[in-house]
């Protein structure tokens, strides 16, 4: 299976999108994304330590604090490189279906990491580009 047709299935079968470094400011990319998704259908599920409510949900300080019932698709990641092996760790130990980390996010290591414990990786994309490419909202 080609790698656009991978993006398409996963972007089908996800419901439930943690956007990782969320801002509650209208003007930044997080915000622009994770609102796109929610009109989009996806329940997002918002994570910022410092934010409490971005887009009429609840926001979560980190992976851990979102309830263990809650099932995540998708972890798409808003941060820079250096952090990604961190988030990483936090993507492993919380259980996720795939990393998504966007544009400039990229991180070669700890994306081998990711997938050989299983997860889908998409890097240096940004999923509300890819989206629309694929479904046109």
């Amino acid at each position: 299976m080609d790698r656009k047709t991978e993006i398409t299935k996963l972007l089908e079968r996800a419901r439930t999108i943690v956007v990782l470094g969320c801002s509650p400011k209208p003007d930044r990319d997080s915000y622009r994304v994770a609102a796109y998704l929610q009109a989009a259908g996806y329940r997002v599920i918002p994570v910022n330590p410092v934010a409490d409510e971005i887009l009429g949900e609840p926001v979560y300080p980190d992976l851990a604090s979102i309830p263990p019932e809650t099932e995540i698709d998708i972890v798409d990641v808003f941060r820079r490189p250096e952090h990604i092996p961190a988030v990483v760790d936090a993507v492993l130990e919380r259980g996720a279906g795939a990393l998504w980390l966007q544009l400039g996010c990229a991180h070669p290591e700890s994306e081998a990491r990711a997938r050989s414990a299983g997860l889908e990786v998409v890097s240096d994309r940004c999923i509300k580009v890819e989206h629309r490419a694929r479904f046109g909202n």
